[in-house]
């Protein structure tokens, strides 16, 4: 069975669940022959990884792929040196683009709390 499992910190694995541990109430996950997909627009790149093991409580949603319809999708395949650039782009104007705000609402007197600090409450 090969599964997609969403990690809270926004990555993406496909894998083959080889078990799963349920010794506490987060359920941990060991997955065998693992990629982590990234995307970007349309295209999407897969970067192997080989065997993951995962904490329960870094999983946001785990579900089974269907293989006969795994290979429908619009999205393009590329290699994993351009889905990293174009990944880096991305954040990078994502970047521009949150200083830009942060300046707007500076230059309006009001302050917004730096990403990094909102995990200490």
């Amino acid at each position: 069975e090969k599964h997609l499992v969403l990690l809270r910190d926004g990555r993406t694995l496909i894998g083959k669940t080889w078990f799963c541990l349920s010794l506490t109430a987060a359920a941990n996950l060991v997955l065998h022959q693992t990629v982590e997909r990234i995307h970007v627009g349309k295209k999407y790149g897969d970067i192997p990884r080989g065997i993951f093991v995962v904490r329960g409580e870094n999983v946001v949603l785990l579900g089974e792929i269907d293989l006969e319809k795994e290979s429908d999708t619009p999205l393009q395949q590329v290699s994993i040196e351009e889905i990293l650039e174009e990944q880096r782009v991305e954040q990078q104007a994502k970047q521009e683009s949150e200083k830009l705000k942060v300046q707007a609402l500076k230059e309006r007197g009001l302050s917004v709390p730096r990403a990094d600090t909102l995990d200490e409450y």
